[in-house]
């Protein structure tokens, strides 16, 4: 029965890392998600063969979990997913911290026992890790969903408490991992617990809105850490590996976001980003704002040999990707070359653009890169913004004062023609004026995103 489990664990990793290659193109994600949900299902098979198993409160928990998901898949929105991905992350981080906690007392109750430094180096990293990822989760989720600010709160000295419980926690760790079984042992891992939740809510919340993109992809590279040493304190191989591979990917995708937006992880955790002002630090701008008309818009739309669409958080918010979609086959249609531009950090977590264009089918070849429109745009007849603020903000590449100077964005100022798509004039996630909304060739099509955009069809479909 053995081998059978860890001949299972062998497939259900070979299976994780060929669904993780998929998840890296569109064409094949959707399959390379089935393929990893397979593997998760070997692996959990697998690990109900041990012996011993207290099947009850198994069923129970499978009952609970399973209800909680389906209900979730169904009635979660889209727009609620990036705060959805930080519930997960969050809960995550709590499985492994009690896994640890759990068998750290398991050690205390048995008269005798001892325990090797691997696994009790494991337990103490996953309690801290598990317990940073959750509270940090809970902060992530909270701002996410506006439950509180989601500008960053900062205090006087804060990074000097920071270090101070980091080094608390080192201290912790080293008289724990000496002698895990002693009465000080006990006691300062109980402390440990509670320091590293406490961590948790402080390096989140001086992390901005405009980060979250970032905060969320290390979030989860933090889960699979946690993940990761759960594994090596229950001896199990599949959860190391499948942690391993969620926090190395979460590692890379970090860096992939901060590159993007040309920052340093360091200056996202530390910087307290968009907390100054409203304006960014980046000079007022001035200037007359060009409203226009759904149907004037069409005009122009309707004359427009290359379209590019560039979607952003509004484009969620309004639940507008369907009726965008349906534009672009109008365009198309009607003669015009169609794209959909994507910046690595639209939304509010990696892929949110992504997933919204996929969910409207819109053609896999039809999405493309900041660095691959950029060169061209310049040849572009009409740039349609939807929702996106920051990352389409020319002040990145204009004003050395704006706090987002140097972030690479979607050039749609250099089109020939620019429709914003907006409620309103207020600024985007980032709380950065944007002067895009003055420049010569920009008009600002106020409301709601979808009715715009349907008010367009209807314009295509009438004439």
């Amino acid at each position: 029965m053995n081998i059978l489990i860890d001949l299972s664990y062998i497939v259900a990793s070979i299976l994780f890392i060929f669904g993780l290659k998929m998840l890296g193109k569109p064409t094949t994600a959707v399959r390379g998600n089935q393929i990893s949900a397979i593997g998760m299902l070997v692996a959990i098979v697998a690990t109900l063969l041990y012996s011993g198993m207290d099947y009850r409160w198994i069923i129970v928990g499978l009952v609970i979990g399973s209800g909680i998901g389906a209900v979730a898949a169904i009635r979660v929105p889209m727009t609620s997913m990036p705060e959805f991905v930080a519930l997960f992350n969050g809960t995550g981080g709590l499985a492994s911290l009690l896994v640890g906690w759990s068998e750290y007392n398991k050690f205390l109750s048995t008269p005798d026992g001892t325990l090797e430094v691997v696994p009790v180096v494991a337990i103490f990293l996953a309690v801290l890790i598990g317990g940073v990822t959750f509270t940090g989760s809970m902060i992530a989720y909270a701002k996410l969903a506006e439950r509180i600010d989601g500008k960053p709160t900062l205090f006087t000295g804060q990074q000097a408490v920071n270090a101070l419980i980091v080094a608390a926690l080192v201290i912790s760790g080293v008289f724990y991992i000496m002698n895990p079984g002693a009465g000080l042992s006990q006691i300062l891992f109980y402390i440990t617990v509670v320091l590293s939740l406490v961590l948790g809510v402080l390096v989140t919340i001086p992390i901005g809105g405009a980060d979250m993109p970032v905060v969320i992809s290390l979030l989860n590279s933090y889960s699979g850490l946690a993940g990761c040493a759960a594994g090596f304190v229950i001896s199990n191989t599949v959860l190391i590996v499948a942690g391993s591979l969620v926090g190395a990917s979460g590692i890379i995708l970090t860096s992939i976001m901060c590159k993007a937006m040309n920052r340093s992880l360091a200056h996202v955790l530390f910087s307290g980003f968009g907390a100054a002002s409203s304006t960014g630090g980046g000079s007022t701008e001035t200037g007359e704002v060009k409203p226009i008309s759904a149907e004037d818009a069409y005009y122009v739309l309707e004359a427009a040999s290359s379209v590019v669409f560039v979607p952003g958080y509004g484009m969620a918010v309004a639940q507008a990707q369907h009726a965008v979609r349906e534009l672009g086959d109008l365009l198309e249609a009607n003669g015009a070359e169609v794209k959909y531009a994507v910046h690595p950090v639209a939304g509010r977590m990696p892929g949110h653009m992504n997933v919204l264009l996929a969910e409207a089918n819109v053609p896999y070849e039809q999405l493309v890169e900041m660095d691959d429109i950029n060169p061209i745009i310049s040849s572009v007849d009409v740039c349609v913004v939807i929702g996106a603020n920051d990352v389409v903000n020319p002040g990145a590449r204009e004003d050395e004062s704006s706090a987002i100077y140097g972030m690479p964005i979607i050039n749609v100022d250099l089109a020939r023609t620019c429709f914003v798509l907006k409620r309103s004039m207020r600024a985007g996630f980032a709380g950065i004026e944007n002067p895009l909304f003055f420049k010569e060739n920009t008009r600002m099509l106020f409301g709601d995103a979808k009715e715009s955009i349907t008010t367009l069809v209807e314009q295509f479909k009438s004439s």
